[in-house]
């Protein structure tokens, strides 16, 4: 369950999210899953999509050193941009997507090493 605080005209709220089974995730999973394993080094973090969207946007490069928290790309998901963050700190390994890609939830966006 993920916890957010969402400011609506100016009133603020508290708002708990939880993840509702996994049958949708299940499907598109192992196709994109796959492929972002094969390419990454063992004891790798692949980011996935949190939600099904369009990629906006790419902050970072192969190569690139990140911090837990930074930017890595926004994802557009029903008319909003979303900031897709570093879980951890480390060095992007590849980006498996590219500006404009429509992706699915659970789908690999950037391996990090």
């Amino acid at each position: 369950m993920k916890n957010y605080k969402i400011t609506v005209n100016g009133k603020s709220y508290d708002v708990s999210v939880e993840e509702a089974g996994a049958a949708p995730a299940a499907q598109p999973a192992p196709a994109q899953a796959a492929a972002p394993k094969a390419s990454a080094s063992a004891g790798a973090v692949t980011v996935k999509a949190p939600m099904p969207g369009t990629i906006l946007d790419i902050k970072v490069a192969a190569g690139s050193a990140v911090k837990k928290g930074d930017v890595l790309c926004i994802l557009e998901a029903m008319k909003m941009e979303n900031d897709i963050c570093a879980p951890q700190d480390g060095t992007v390994d590849a980006v498996l997507v590219n500006k404009g890609d429509a992706v699915e939830v659970n789908a690999a966006l950037i391996a990090l090493k």
